[in-house]
């Protein structure tokens, strides 16, 4: 047996293997099989107090559903999980202590001195993870050129250690100054905790983030430290019950780059996890894209906790170098904790069909970004929820049919639905249905301001550009949304209300990674720029392959972290190849330049170049698409009329079933199209029609 979970994978053969993805999101597990090029799904409410409860649940009835069980399996076994972000946000990790090198012990409370709004005179930040009476010191120090003052005091290491095992610390990380250009300190400190402390869960910053600045490389390793006692028993749990259950596969952990590695690389750097779900969601968009050949998409993910929004452009989800987690203010940067590793770009919303609408001190409807979760969930939902939803005032509107969520597995609670609205509408002193239909007017309009901020900051011309809908909760306001943004079609996916789920089986194995190396462009070290670049490939090789990826086909991608001499800031810049001496004057700064005047149309020709951290991408080949064939779920239902209230009160609505629309038909609005998972919303003056991949192509008509 524990051959075959060692066992590689012809990526390029894999076709006709079954395989397995799972997102567990904040409300639902998303399950998607794939056997014999088709896929089966299954949807269940997420399991908190044991998310691998709702994960293997959901998988057998995506197994039942497709006719296998878990030793036909011998394909991959994909995962993205919210277990780390749940453990950050809702500061559950473990008790987690900070070193830093002596005299500098504040450096996750003062933060790095930046005020993200400098006219409020009561500006909060977010607590650090790390509480103060868990900081300590110890004497060592290391130069910013990288070489050693002083080695680390073992007589503090000793007075360390005391105090950790008297506090009952799980977890601790290690970030002294400059170890990004020498880590010889935090390596032989991290080697004794080790090996006196074999429990305990040990994060060195120069291995999590080998970066300058000072304070985002100790708030990410801090974050790492924090999650690491969590996410490996979690993982570990996994990978056991898969074995003990007979999965013949290993499973592969999605990362927030929109990669996968193996399950020993992920619990090691738990902070690269953050965005696991948001990011299959993305690499699904990417591939929906390129099939249908449009440059320029935004992906629109609307889930029961949260929406999330996604640029794509030439047929690539962006990738940022850092985001931020725990905002205080949801839409200003420097409001949160900082982390810096490589993250699919996007922007994340407190909008979900689970998002609480309720009246703020002014008497204003609000809804989000607190959200009733999976537990109790909405109102709807019979599980104890009491506060107004969403997903409620959908149903109260008619835009969900109660008897028909989930397929009919999950029936709706109509009237404790309307119970709650009714509360909010009576504080408002407006109607029933005047309520409901402000919250899914408010609910878009957030959604579509949100996209207006997070396009407009990067410089992209968000209008008439293409809607990819999905998530439970996304094809029902996608129209409304788009509407807002002055964009004419929007796309659902087969498969739509587990399509992050379905994105994790398209993504190639993935691993991102950086050093620091201050050099300027025109005298660049190339001994030290080989020996990072060498040490990344390495550390992508191994990765990759305790994953499972053979090593011929592994490749590499290079970029570099570029300004002009004397700036603070960077952009981070792409080349075809990797880099190596002769490149100064030619392909670096060409490659700079062009991008930099992308993004500030002008350049600085006389001014010198400065390099400030390499990048390694290593990557295996990505598995071949499964089909994505029509639902047949309600296929043998028949079409019908019912009140809805979304537009005007009482209007006479068709409802159809998805997969009752056939290629070449087009269907005037407004029309409802329901699938088992999720329900498609098409307003007054759009069309709808299947397009290819089976997609639904709506399309505003005025």
């Amino acid at each position: 047996m524990l051959e075959k979970q060692n066992r590689g994978f012809d990526y390029r053969n894999m076709q006709n293997l079954n395989s397995l993805a799972v997102d567990i999101g904040g409300t639902f597990t998303d399950v998607v099989v794939r056997s014999q090029g088709q896929v089966f799904i299954a949807k269940r409410l997420t399991t908190p107090a044991d998310l691998l409860e709702g994960f293997f649940d959901g998988v057998k009835r995506a197994l039942d559903r497709a006719e296998i069980g878990p030793d036909d399996i011998n394909g991959v076994i994909v995962h993205a999980t919210t277990v780390v972000t749940n453990a950050l946000i809702e500061r559950k990790g473990g008790r987690t202590a900070a070193v830093f090198t002596s005299g500098f012990p504040d450096i996750l409370r003062l933060r790095d001195e930046r005020r993200y709004d400098m006219y409020d005179p009561q500006i909060e930040f977010p607590r650090p993870l790390v509480s103060p009476e868990h900081v300590f010191t110890v004497r060592e120090r290391v130069l910013a050129d990288g070489s050693m003052l002083q080695e680390l005091d073992e007589a503090d290491v000793e007075t360390l250690i005391e105090a950790l095992e008297r506090e009952q610390i799980e977890a601790v990380s290690i970030c002294f100054l400059h170890s990004y250009m020498n880590p010889a300190n935090e390596r032989k400190l991290a080697e004794i905790l080790h090996r006196r402390m074999p429990k305990l869960h040990v994060t060195a910053s120069s291995e999590v983030a080998p970066q300058i600045r000072e304070y985002l490389r100790a708030s990410t390793a801090a974050a790492n430290a924090y999650a690491m006692p969590i996410s490996q028993p979690y993982l570990s749990r996994l990978e056991r019950r898969l074995a003990d259950e007979k999965y013949p596969s290993k499973p592969l952990i999605m990362l927030s780059s929109g990669g996968v590695v193996g399950p020993s690389t992920a619990g090691h750097l738990p902070v690269r996890m953050v965005e696991s779900g948001p990011a299959a969601g993305a690499l699904g968009s990417s591939y929906i894209a390129e099939a249908l050949r449009l440059k320029d998409m935004l992906a629109f993910d609307m889930g029961g906790t949260t929406a999330k929004v996604c640029l794509i452009q030439n047929y690539r989800p962006l990738i940022t170098t850092s985001f931020e987690i725990d905002r205080m203010y949801r839409y200003k940067e420097g409001s949160g904790l900082p982390i810096t590793v490589p993250c699919i770009d996007m922007i994340e919303i407190g909008s979900g069909g689970g998002s609480i609408a309720r009246v703020d001190d002014m008497g204003l409807l609000k809804v989000g970004p607190h959200s009733a979760g999976s537990t109790p969930g909405p109102a709807c939902y019979g599980r104890g929820g009491t506060n107004a939803t969403v997903t409620d005032a959908d149903v109260v509107l008619g835009a969900v049919d109660a008897q028909k969520f989930l397929g009919g597995a999950m029936k709706l609670d109509a009237g404790a639905a309307e119970a709650a609205i009714g509360q909010l509408a009576a504080k408002l002193g407006v109607s029933l249905i005047a309520a409901a239909r402000g919250i899914f007017q408010v609910v878009c309009e957030s959604m579509a301001s949100a996209v207006r901020a997070h396009a407009a900051d990067r410089g992209v011309d968000y209008r008439g550009v293409p809607l990819l809908a999905f998530g439970g909760a996304g094809p029902v306001h996608a129209c409304g949304v788009a509407q807002l943004l002055n964009s004419r079609t929007v796309i659902f996916p087969p498969v739509a209300s587990v399509f992050s789920a379905f994105g994790a089986l398209v993504t190639p194995m993935r691993l991102d990674m950086v050093r620091s190396h201050l050099s300027r462009g025109s005298r660049i070290n190339w001994t030290a720029v080989d020996a990072l670049l060498d040490d990344m490939e390495a550390s992508g090789r191994q990765a990759l392959g305790d994953a499972g990826c053979p090593a011929a086909d592994i490749s590499f991608q290079f970029s570099a972290d570029m300004r002009y001499y004397g700036q603070q800031h960077e952009i981070t810049v792409d080349f075809d190849r990797r880099p190596g001496p002769g490149d100064e004057a030619g392909m670096l700064r060409e490659r700079f330049e062009r991008m930099y005047e992308q993004h500030y149309k002008i350049t600085q020709a006389h001014m010198d170049i400065e390099i400030t951290a390499w990048r390694v991408v290593a990557r295996g080949p990505a598995p071949p698409a499964p089909a994505v064939a029509r639902s047949s779920a309600t296929q043998g239902a028949e079409p019908e009329h019912r009140k809805v209230h979304i537009w005007t009160d009482n209007q006479d609505v068709l409802v159809m079933p998805r997969a009752a629309l056939v290629p070449g038909q087009v269907v005037q609005g407004p029309v409802i199209l329901e699938e088992a998972e999720t329900t498609l919303i098409v307003p007054p003056g759009w069309t709808a029609r299947v397009g290819e991949l089976n997609c639904v192509f709506a399309e505003r008509q005025n």
